[in-house]
Parts: C-alpha cells; sequence; structure tokens
C-alpha cells in the first residue's frame, strides 16, 4: 500500500536530510512511498522533480497556491517543519504570524477537509521547540510548564495545541516534537540565535579560532541531525506508545557545557583544540541557551524516540552533515 508524504519547510538543514532518506528508503513504516512532495520558498537548481520526490517553491501561507499543490491527492504524512525562526520572528512578527500560525492551521484544516469527504486523517508529525520552555529550570520533565519568553517559541505552543485538538477531532492523527538545537547547521543567516552551537564545531575542526558568546560552564541541549531525523520517522509510526495520554514529545537529547564539547570535538579531531576558544559571554544568548537544567523524557523514551549515544557521537555525526 502506498503513500503521499509532505514535507514543508523541505529545502531547510532537516529538510533536506529528512526527504533525502524517505528518498533513499522508499517507504515509511513499512508502506511505499509514491509521493514525496517538498514545499519552500526556493530550492536553487535542484530540479523539480526525481523520482518520488516533486519540489514546489512557493509560498506555504498561500492557499490557493497550496490548492493547486495537492488538488486531486490525498496526504496520508504531514512533516510540517517550515517556520520563522527564533530572532526573525522576534524581528517580523507579521511573517512569523502568516508561517507559523496561519499556515499551520491551513494544513490541520486540510485534513479535516480530507476526512470530511471520506479520506484518511493524515499522520501531523509537528516540528515544535524546546524554545516553548522559555527560562530552563533546573530540571525539565514531562510535567513541566511551557513559558515561552520569545514569539517564536509562544507559537510553537500554539501549534502544539492545535495540533493536539485536531486529533481530539479525529481529523489528524499529530504528534510534537519538541526539537532542540540541531548540529551541525551550514553557515548561513538563518535568524537562529543558537546557530553558534554550530559554528564551534565546524570552526574548531577546520583549526580556527572561535569565541564563544556563552562562558565554558554554561549548558545546553542538542543533537546532531540524523539523530533528529530519526526521531520525525519514528514520529510517524502509525502506532507509537503513549499517543493515547498525549501527543506531545519532548525527545531525549544530549546536555553539556561549552568546555566539555570543546572537549569532544578535541576528540574526535585527536588533539586538545581549548586553546582555540576564548569564553565571552553575550548575556541575551547565554540567558536564552546557556542555563539548560536536567532533562528527563521518559515518555519520549517509552515512545521509541532516541538521543546519540554519546558527546563525541554527536560531533562525528554533526561533521557528517555540517
Amino acid at each position: 500500500m502506498s503513500m503521499h508524504v509532505l514535507v514543508t519547510g523541505a529545502n531547510g538543514f532537516v529538510g533536506r536530510a529528512l526527504c533525502a532518506r524517505l528518498v533513499a528508503e522508499g517507504e515509511l513504516h513499512g508502506r511505499g512511498i509514491d509521493r514525496l512532495t517538498a514545499l519552500d520558498l526556493d530550492f536553487g537548481e535542484a530540479p523539480s522533480a526525481q523520482g518520488v520526490l516533486r519540489r514546489h517553491v512557493g509560498d506555504l501561507a498561500d492557499p490557493a497556491w497550496l490548492d493547486g499543490v495537492l488538488a486531486g491527492s490525498p496526504v496520508d504524512v504531514v512533516f510540517h517543519l517550515a517556520s520563522i525562526p527564533g530572532g526573525s520572528a522576534e524581528s517580523n512578527y507579521a511573517l512569523a504570524r502568516r508561517v507559523n500560525l496561519d499556515a499551520t492551521i491551513d494544513l490541520l484544516e486540510r485534513g479535516q477537509a480530507q476526512v470530511a469527504v471520506g479520506g484518511p486523517a493524515p499522520v501531523f508529525v509537528f516540528a515544535s521547540s524546546i524554545a516553548v520552555f522559555g527560562a530552563m529550570p533546573s530540571l525539565v520533565t514531562d510535567d513541566t510548564l511551557p513559558r515561552p519568553v520569545m514569539t517564536y517559541g509562544a507559537q510553537k505552543l500554539i501549534g502544539e495545541i492545535l495540533v493536539q485538538d485536531f486529533s481530539r477531532r479525529g481529523w489528524a492523527c499529530g504528534r510534537s516534537l519538541r526539537i532542540p538545537g540541531v548540529l551541525a547547521r551550514p553557515p548561513a543567516r538563518t535568524g537562529q540565535l543558537s546557530a553558534f552551537l554550530s559554528d564551534i564545531i565546524r570552526e574548531l575542526v577546520a583549526g580556527r579560532p572561535f569565541t564563544c558568546p556563552m562562558s565554558a560552564e554554561a549548558t545546553t541541549w542538542a543533537s546532531s541531525l540524523p539523530n533528529v531525523v530519526g526521531n520525525l520517522m519514528h514520529a510517524a509510526a502509525p502506532v507509537l506508545p503513549g499517543l493515547e495520554q498525549q501527543r506531545t514529545f519532548t525527545p531525549p537529547t544530549s546536555r553539556f557545557s561549552m568546555s566539555e564539547i570543546v572537549a569532544a570535538i578535541g576528540e574526535v579531531r585527536g588533539q586538545d583544540l581549548r586553546r582555540l576558544v576564548t569564553y565571552a559571554p553575550d548575556a541575551r544568548i547565554e540567558a536564552l541557551f546557556g542555563s539548560f537544567g536536567e532533562l528527563r523524557t521518559e515518555a519520549a523514551e517509552a515512545a521509541g524516540f532516541v538521543r546519540d549515544a554519546s558527546l563525541p557521537a554527536l560531533v562525528r555525526a554533526s561533521l557528517d552533515f555540517g
């Protein structure tokens, strides 16, 4: 039995890797993929079609454009990755609302319309963010209340609630993943204030000095790109343990200090790199990303989500895709 998979934000860092793996495997949880629809504002010079993959350039927040793209083909699985992140959402509220809220509502309502004519309720995998937590407490568990301190986190939290409600009504089979930092992103102006976590890996591996905007003892969370892609694909399983109780999961991720990630990069490179690092803490950056406490993810682990095996393993996996 074949399926139609939709990926938004498909030319982003995570989206490209997810599409590449879906194409390579040709199936998702035992069902063959006969159509993989990839949406984004731009795909550069990539061809519009490659096998089952169809790339469509346009504005996700334009319902008329999306009508044309999806006409006549029910969607079985949606990976909704498109977003306006952190700093960009703070500086451009109107754009952030269109993409982070309006487009999410439109996609969910398309599932509602699909069910209304007798079609399947699509599996809806929503890429939320740990930004929903805001200022991190010393311990984060499945019972920790989200308290976002930025527009991006607030809009992701609204998205989680919408996914929960549409699932309750049978219009989607939703699951939201609170994605941590993903390493190592290529250098680009994405508006993500956490970009330095990728930069430190790339620069130190190249043997270049790096000025870290957080102190050596500041602690944060992150996962490698392959780990995040694997968890997103796992989230699309038809049956996911614990889904009856909750539809939002904080997947297990690595917690480390900046001095620990420097040591792990040095271990992978085979030399001590501490001399290349200068710590110049930025108060805003450290407040947002440098005081992440202990993380307990019992529900996600029981549902089958996993973290990188170790900090050096995270660095090695990040280098393969960074």
